[in-house]
């Protein structure tokens, strides 16, 4: 078997690679936010990589991936081990769930944690004769650091000429409910587009920080999207007099970097619990070990933000940016409204099951990606 070692022209959708004594940890944000702002919500999000696949063209008939991943596991509490997925010449083929790896135990009561070590684990995946585009999509839900590729034939990085789709989110984006990589809302939107996934979805952490729109600048991008508000609301960082600047500077320091790249702003989808109720939200646990989210609010004098205030507040920004004939303003209720609250309900009141992911990614890219849309090939 060769061992090929990984570099960035084998790795998509990932900010860079970093060194470990194992092998390679891919980042979806650079270093420079990784020193500034070492919040522990925001490093396990970003360190967990969502859309980031090894890509690679080869005529190998066997495929292995060497990974050691990193399971956040909560006490008393059900929760499926992430999956790798395998996609050849565009065909989604198989999906192999984890093993092994480090587990970092909380218990939700204290806080404390507890961390357990444990071993790499070895995905072989068996492919069909001839030259093919294989990729490998590694978990959205863990941590991993990849330790060795090997095949057994040489492999190439795999060209493509399809745009560069960047999208920023919360926990929704970032796949949380779905229960493979590939099937994640913006992995299907993509995969419905015909473009390449570039996911800045980050679990609790899509509170138009500044550093976030700075990295969006930078990166290359023929699409870009941005989904705000859910995580403002149930964190309740903001009132509506913070909020509104904030977006607004955090599409200026998009436009600094992409004048004129077609970009779409995309408000909550709807959530029962905070469409009228602000927050912050709880996360509770019931006996069988399920967990689902509620509101807390109202809380203090000032009015707290809920999603109908922040929907009203985005469609009304867009508006007043009509300067910019490249901003679009996107419902989120239009990807999932409460008409699909009863045959698609939020098994924790919170995120999509991987059913509904598929829907809200069918629905994005019927509305970005067919004729008129903003994402129209033109």
């Amino acid at each position: 078997m060769i061992t090929t070692p990984l570099t960035d022209a084998l790795v998509r959708g990932a900010a860079e690679l970093e060194e470990t004594a194992r092998g390679v940890r891919p980042h979806r944000l650079p270093a420079w936010v990784r020193t500034r702002f070492p919040d522990p919500q925001l490093m396990g999000a970003e360190s967990r990589p969502s859309g980031v696949r090894v890509v690679l063209a080869t005529e190998a008939r066997t495929v292995e991936l060497v990974l050691h991943p990193t399971t956040v596991s909560y006490r008393g509490v059900s929760r499926p081990r992430g999956s790798v997925d395998l996609v050849v010449d565009g065909e989604r083929l198989s999906s192999d769930q984890l093993t092994g790896g480090d587990d970092v135990e909380i218990d939700l009561s204290t806080g404390a944690s507890q961390f357990h070590a444990g071993t790499a684990t070895t995905i072989r995946f068996e492919l069909a004769e001839g030259d093919k585009v294989v990729e490998i999509w590694l978990p959205h839900n863990e941590e991993v650091e990849i330790v060795a590729l090997r095949t057994d034939a040489p492999v190439r990085p795999a060209h493509t000429d399809r745009r560069t789709w960047l999208h920023h989110g919360s926990s929704i984006s970032h796949g949380s409910n779905a229960t493979t990589p590939t099937r994640i809302w913006p992995a299907v939107a993509a995969r419905r587009g015909d473009v390449e996934l570039h996911n800045l979805g980050f679990g609790g952490s899509a509170l138009a920080d500044h550093f976030v729109a700075r990295v969006i600048r930078d990166r290359p991008a023929d699409l870009i999207s941005v989904k705000l508000g859910i995580n403002v609301v149930n964190f309740d960082v903001m009132r509506l007099r913070a909020f509104v600047p904030a977006v607004h500077g955090f599409l200026d320091t998009i436009r600094d970097g992409h004048p004129s790249t077609s970009l779409v702003l995309v408000s909550p989808i709807f959530c029962g619990t905070h469409e009228d109720t602000p927050g912050p939200g709880e996360m509770r646990t019931d006996e069988q070990g399920n967990v689902t989210f509620a509101a807390t609010g109202p809380h203090g004098p000032a009015p707290q933000l809920t999603l109908r205030i922040i929907r009203d507040a985005l469609r009304s920004l867009t508006e007043r940016r009509a300067d910019d004939p490249d901003l679009h303003y996107l419902d989120g209720t239009r990807l999932y409204g409460p008409q699909d609250a009863g045959t698609h309900p939020l098994p924790d009141a919170l995120h999509p099951d991987t059913a509904t992911h598929e829907l809200i990614g069918e629905r994005f890219a019927k509305y970005a990606f067919e004729a008129g849309g903003p994402f129209a090939a033109r």
